[in-house]
C-alpha cells in the first residue's frame, strides 16, 4: 500500500525536541494527514500544521483521528496525549521516537537504589533552591521546605495580582467548580504536563519512574514539572484570574498563557537539559543518543555483544549473519 505524502524523516532529518513548538490543544476535530502536515479541521476551517514541529499534541473531547495522522505524527517523534474536556485531565499517550535506552536504562538504576534514588531528588530540590546547601537534608525535610516554598509563591502571586488565594482546589470531575485561579492552574499544569512528559518520552526515559513522587504512570513528569511550576503555570494562573471575565473560556486563555511563557522561558530547552543532567547523561550533544541506532544484545555481565547475528556455531568464530 502506497501511504500518501512524503517519506518519513530519518532520525538526523527532525527537528531537535528542544526547537520545536511547545504544544497545541485541539477538541471537536478531525485530524488527518496532507503531505507533512496534520490537517485540523473543523467548523471553523481547515488548518495544516507540520508534524515534525510539533512536541506534543493534546487531543481533547470530540477528535477524530485518521491512522495517516497518527503515522506521520509518530515518524516525526512528536507525542500524542489525550486529555479531557478543557486539557485538565490525562487519559493516555503516544510513544515517541526514541530509539535509544541508554537514559531509561540509567534512569532504573538510579531509581532501584535508594542512596541514588536521594542523590536524584536532592539534585531536583538544588534546582529549585539554587545557593541552598539540600546535601544533608532527609526526603521529610525537603518536602517541608518545598512547601513552605510553594506557599510563599502563591502569596506572591496573590498579592501582586490582588488575587485571593485560599488553598488549592482541584476537581478533575468538575473543572468549573473550581474558582477563576484554581481552574487556570489545572489548565496550565496540564499544558505543562504535556510537554514534560514529551520530551521524557523522546529522550527514552520512562515517565513512570518518578524519584520524588512514586507509584502512578506519571511520576518522573511530575517529578519534572515541579522544577518549572513557580515561574511558568502558577504566575499564569493568577494573570488569568486577573484578567478573565465570565465570557472568558479560562481553560483557552490559560493555554495560550502558558504556551507564551513556555516559549519565552524556553522550557524544552531547559527541560532537555535538566532530565540528562539528573540522569547523569552528557550534555554535549543532548539528544544524539535518542536518535541512535542503537541495537545489542547483554552478554551476560557488565557488557553488551553486537545484535543481528547468530551466535550459533555454524559459521567463523560461532557468528552467522542473519
Amino acid at each position: 500500500m502506497t501511504i500518501p505524502g512524503a517519506r518519513p524523516p530519518s532520525p538526523s532529518e527532525l527537528v531537535r525536541v528542544a526547537d520545536r513548538v511547545t504544544f497545541l490543544y485541539v477538541e471537536h476535530a478531525l485530524l488527518s494527514r496532507q503531505d507533512s502536515a496534520v490537517t485540523i479541521t473543523s467548523d471553523r476551517g481547515v488548518v495544516h500544521v507540520p508534524a515534525a514541529q510539533l512536541t506534543c499534541l493534546l487531543i481533547g473531547p470530540g477528535c477524530r483521528l485518521t491512522h495517516h495522522a497518527v503515522m506521520l505524527l509518530a515518524d516525526s517523534g512528536s507525542t500524542i496525549v489525550w486529555v479531557g474536556e478543557k486539557g485538565v485531565r490525562f487519559y493516555a499517550a503516544g510513544r515517541g521516537l526514541s530509539r535509544s535506552s541508554s537514559l531509561l536504562e540509567a534512569q532504573a538504576r538510579l531509581v532501584t537504589n535508594t542512596r541514588s534514588r536521594l542523590a536524584v531528588a536532592r539534585a531536583m530540590y538544588e534546582i529549585r533552591f539554587p545557593g541552598e546547601d539540600v546535601a544533608r537534608l532527609s526526603m521529610e525535610q525537603l518536602r517541608g521546605r518545598e512547601g513552605a516554598r510553594v506557599k510563599r509563591v502563591y502569596r506572591e502571586h496573590s498579592d501582586r495580582t490582588g488575587i485571593a488565594w485560599q488553598r488549592r482546589d482541584y476537581r478533575p470531575d468538575d473543572f468549573d467548580a473550581s474558582d477563576a485561579v484554581n481552574k487556570a492552574l489545572s489548565a496550565a499544569n496540564a499544558a505543562l504536563y504535556g510537554v514534560v512528559h514529551s520530551v521524557i518520552v523522546a529522550l527514552g526515559c520512562s515517565p513512570g519512574l518518578g524519584f520524588v513522587h512514586s507509584g502512578g504512570d506519571l511520576a518522573f513528569v511530575h517529578d519534572v514539572a515541579d522544577l518549572y511550576k513557580a515561574y511558568t503555570s502558577i504566575p499564569v494562573a493568577f494573570d488569568v484570574a486577573a484578567v478573565a471575565t465570565d465570557a472568558d473560556d479560562i481553560g483557552a486563555l490559560a493555554r495560550r498563557m502558558m504556551r507564551d511563557v513556555l516559549v519565552e522561558e524556553r522550557v524544552l530547552e531547559q527541560c532537555v537539559r535538566d532530565v540528562r543532567r539528573l540522569l547523569g547523561a552528557s550534555q554535549d550533544d543532548p539528544e544524539a543518543e535518542a536518535w541512535a541506532e542503537i541495537v545489542a544484545l547483554w552478554d551476560g555481565g557488565s557488557g553488551v555483544v553486537p545484535a543481528g547475528v547468530n551466535y550459533g556455531d555454524d559459521g567463523p568464530g560461532g557468528l552467522v549473519d542473519w
